[in-house]
């Protein structure tokens, strides 16, 4: 089963996926943001297995708005959770949740939607009406999550990939069934009935990343001392610049608390002196002196970006999900 893009097409195509008899996988791609998209199969007892697991920590079940691509992971997650429970989805479309006459008791969103809607107390409002609002794709920063609470709006940081069926692990727990493990250099790894059955035409890739049961991440994470999960990022993510192993999410993570901000991605670009400098690229008004001393109040000031390149926007994929190819273009343009 593939998934077009067209929506009121793409809810017919899963609904009637699951009530065949021995369907075929699902195939979906992954975002490619940081290459070439994958093919990912899953199977309809994983897309089953995540949904029985969300439910149950979610504390219920129910209608669903769509308010992300059905072509990814995360779209077909809400056209199978809303289809077992016995729902056909809403469809947000190009509406906000103020404008949308929503009968629906949970929401998927990407980060950048859940910024953009806590601007406006009227989508606030509409947001704090949901059992509960999931958000993932990219990272859910402290501010993010304090303003969805002072706004009375459960927020449910999520963290998963394709290859998961989505958001396996809830603000930092595994789901029930889930297995999650750390290897020696901090890759997280993730087990259980959700797990994909491989890459489509590509045996070697799936060799490389499914082992023994355990798919092997790109991201780096560690296990806090409540026992939840922090990701740290992905594992090339981190800049070596003159020596010094830079975070480059816990870099952007903390520009993106300033007042000043309004988003911010950080990466490494080649540097004859450095080898790669750490550049900054921003949506708000912060001078690159103002956010090197900005991280350098908690972080090692040698972590502190060497260039900020500011832009309207950040390049998006249609998923929501940072365009790093385009950023790393931007961010390599400074010079």
């Amino acid at each position: 089963m593939r998934l077009s893009g067209v929506v009121e097409r793409d809810i017919d195509v899963v609904a009637a996926w699951l009530d065949a008899d021995d369907p075929g996988p699902a195939v979906v791609e992954t975002s490619g943001s940081s290459g070439t998209p994958k093919q990912v199969l899953l199977s309809r007892d994983a897309m089953l297995a995540s949904a029985k697991a969300s439910a149950a920590r979610l504390g219920g079940s129910g209608p669903w708005l769509l308010a992300l691509p059905t072509s990814y992971v995360a779209g077909l997650n809400v056209l199978v959770r809303s289809l077992v429970a016995g729902h056909r989805p809403v469809v947000l479309g190009e509406r906000a949740p103020r404008d949308a006459s929503v009968d629906a008791d949970y929401l998927s969103a990407v980060p950048t939607q859940l910024h953009r809607w806590l601007a406006s107390s009227a989508d606030c409002e509409a947001l704090a009406g949901f059992a509960a609002v999931l958000v993932g794709g990219g990272p859910v920063d402290v501010s993010l999550k304090e303003r969805a609470r002072d706004a009375g709006i459960r927020l449910v940081a999520t963290y998963g990939m394709a290859e998961t069926c989505g958001g396996c692990v809830y603000d930092g727990v595994p789901l029930d069934g889930v297995g999650l493990a750390l290897a020696t250099d901090g890759r997280v790894r993730l087990s259980g009935p959700m797990l994909f059955d491989g890459y489509l035409d590509d045996a070697e890739a799936t060799a490389q990343v499914l082992v023994q049961g355990w798919f092997h991440t790109s991201d780096a994470g560690r296990i806090d001392e409540d026992g939840r999960l922090q990701v740290l990022g992905r594992l090339d993510d981190m800049v070596v610049s003159g020596g010094i192993n830079v975070p480059a999410a816990a870099v952007a993570a903390r520009l993106r608390e300033h007042p000043l901000m309004e988003a911010a991605e950080v990466l490494g670009v080649d540097d004859p002196e450095w080898g790669n400098r750490v550049v900054a690229v921003v949506v708000g008004d912060l001078a690159l002196d103002d956010a090197r001393a900005w991280v350098g109040e908690t972080h090692p000031r040698s972590w502190a970006p060497r260039e900020v390149v500011v832009v309207p926007a950040l390049p998006m994929l249609t998923n929501g999900k940072v365009d790093r190819l385009a950023l790393r273009e931007l961010a390599g343009a400074v010079r």
